[in-house]
């Protein structure tokens, strides 16, 4: 009878053990697969940037380039970027050998990218493509569009040498007369000095040193005492002629204080940099937006640099007060 009630007893334990295992093992699936699932970085896989000119520029491809080095030392990925990409069948080879690698989300970092990114968005659907400062909107559902406001930033640049100018001429240096914040410092300084007069020349390309020299020379002869070099192409070698020329700039792009404190009054400053990681980790985490979007002064990633010792205190003092009532309001002073 013991013996009939052991087998009993062990037919039964070798029933609940087939039952046991298979649960056990779906069990431990389950862990190993939710564990590996929340341990993925998100949808970002590969990072690549696309530059029309060059990463060595120190000041437009410098900053794109320190903008894919924070992407990759904050979110732990791979990232790539080529030089020179400055047309349709450039970028599409580009592209296609990103894709290669396992790239999914490209820069384009410059005004044209956008129209390149509207027409392959569709060739390479897993890649989310990203603009800056394109000018025409971006159209498909898989390429985002960030743009500059940068009227404000040119009119509180203009602010400073509509203030800081003795002969009362100041002048622009721009790549194109499009381009915002022009505009913008022409009327900032019109704001503060009724009497100034605004020289602007534009080089029309964004590389174009000796153009932009010469320019210079040409703004220098009509007694011209502040310049606003707006291209990033040639912008750091004009703020050094006129450092030995003895006059004083409005920087661009970049706080470029470091080539002469007493010559750059102060810096219209983009943070690309801020813009890049922010974009990056928004598309990691599944909440970057198609479309068109702006950015600026309000969202810091626009500000203004160091100021000269030559900037009198007074007048720092009310300027940093005139940038956070826009900040608030959306209004500049002569809005008020």
């Amino acid at each position: 009878m013991k013996r009939v009630l052991m087998n009993i007893r062990k037919k039964t334990m070798r029933e609940k053990m087939y039952l046991i295992i298979p649960l056990i093992v779906c069990v431990l699936f389950l862990f190993l697969f939710l564990n590996g699932y929340t341990s993925k970085k998100g949808k970002i896989e590969k990072v690549g940037l696309l530059v029309s000119g060059t990463v060595s520029d120190q000041v437009w491809g410098t900053k794109g380039y320190k903008g894919l080095l924070n992407i990759h030392t904050k979110l732990d990925v791979d990232v790539f970027y080529k030089e020179s990409i400055d047309s349709y069948t450039v970028t599409e080879r580009a592209v296609k050998e990103f894709e290669a690698k396992g790239v999914n989300l490209i820069f384009g970092h410059g005004s044209d990218f956008v129209q390149y990114f509207n027409i392959l968005s569709s060739k390479y659907p897993s890649i989310h493509f990203v603009s800056l400062n394109g000018r025409e909107p971006s159209t498909k559902e898989n390429t985002t569009n960030i743009k500059f406001e940068n009227y404000p930033m040119g009119f509180f640049g203009g602010m400073v040498a509509g203030h800081m100018t003795k002969s009362n001429t100041v002048g622009i240096i721009g790549s194109f007369e499009w381009q915002e914040e022009v505009k913008g410092f022409e009327d900032g300084v019109n704001y503060v000095n009724k009497n100034a007069k605004v020289i602007k020349k534009f080089v029309n390309d964004w590389d174009d040193r000796e153009k932009a020299k010469n320019l210079l020379e040409d703004e220098i002869n009509q007694n011209v005492d502040i310049v606003y070099p707006v291209g990033d192409g040639f912008n750091v070698e004009i703020v050094e002629r006129i450092k030995e020329k003895g006059l004083h700039a409005i920087g661009y792009i970049s706080d470029q204080s470091n080539i002469g404190k007493y010559t750059v009054l102060t810096s219209t400053v983009q943070d690309i940099p801020k813009i890049y990681e922010q974009t990056a980790t928004a598309f990691n985490e599944g909440k970057l937006q198609s479309g068109n979007h702006t950015c600026g002064m309000k969202e810091a990633t626009i500000y203004l640099g160091k100021f000269s010792p030559n900037v009198d205190k007074d007048f720092i003092k009310a300027l940093k007060k005139d940038v956070e009532q826009y900040k608030k309001t959306g209004k500049l002073p002569n809005e008020e």
